[in-house]
């Protein structure tokens, strides 16, 4: 089995295994299935500020793809570190989505990694995003909206910790999604990629305020904000 190096982890298509979190395609190399052999983490290729992304183009390290492909991983790690805090009765299938939708963002950041304009079609078939990923958060954010109380006002990220965490991960998510949006205007991206992490902002906020109410936990609502001493007006 070929393994692609994603920077700090392993990512294989079709293989028996991924041994990976999300991490940008800033190198791509084959290596060896034989498990006896430990690839090692560093490469020293990015050394003199440039890397590769996944056709094997070098690009320099703020290029707008490398951008992207770091609020994405920004994101999945937010992601990571709410599940652990989801732990009460009721949220499994939460604990669950958060894991497949890390996996998604993984099969994102390899078409963000994959510029539409310039690759082969083989890199590109590689990398195609499937839209009913889209059609999966859509349900759940429906369902969950089904059970949670009428929204009347705004409301501040809170909740809890697994909720507060989740609201973290939302405004990621929108970062992320600014990131995408130019490339996928530029024809570098595939639209579906954008669309999902739109979809996914919605999600992320509506899985957070379903956490805080599983957990009894308070939402906290915005109220106008008044100074504490009023101001002198003189006569």
């Amino acid at each position: 089995m070929a393994l692609a190096s994603l920077g700090h982890g392993f990512f294989s298509r079709g293989g028996t295994a991924i041994v990976c979190s999300i991490f940008p395609l800033s190198s791509f190399r084959y290596m060896s299935s034989d498990r006896r052999r430990q690839p090692k983490i560093y490469t020293k290729t990015g050394d003199k500020g440039t890397s590769a992304i996944f056709t094997g183009e070098r690009r320099v390290k703020d290029d707008a793809v490398f951008e992207a492909l770091g609020s994405i991983d920004e994101l999945s790690s937010n992601i990571g570190a709410a599940r652990e805090f989801i732990t009460g009765d009721g949220l499994e299938d939460i604990y669950t989505q958060l894991q497949q939708i890390q996996c998604c963002l993984q099969e994102i950041a390899s078409n963000v990694a994959t510029p539409r304009t310039s690759a082969g079609d083989a890199h590109t078939r590689l990398t195609t995003f499937e839209s009913a990923h889209i059609d999966d958060l859509e349900t759940w954010i429906d369902g969950y909206t089904g059970e949670l109380p009428p929204l009347r006002n705004f409301i501040l990220p809170s909740g809890g910790k697994a909720g507060a965490l989740l609201h973290v991960a939302r405004s990621v998510c929108r970062r992320a999604e600014r990131r995408v949006s130019p490339l996928v205007r530029d024809s570098e991206t595939d639209p579906v990629c954008g669309k999902y992490l739109n979809r996914l902002s919605d999600y992320l906020f509506t899985s957070a305020r379903y956490c805080s109410m599983k957990e009894d936990n308070e939402e906290t609502f915005y109220q106008k904000p008044r100074p504490a001493r009023q101001p002198k007006i003189d006569a």
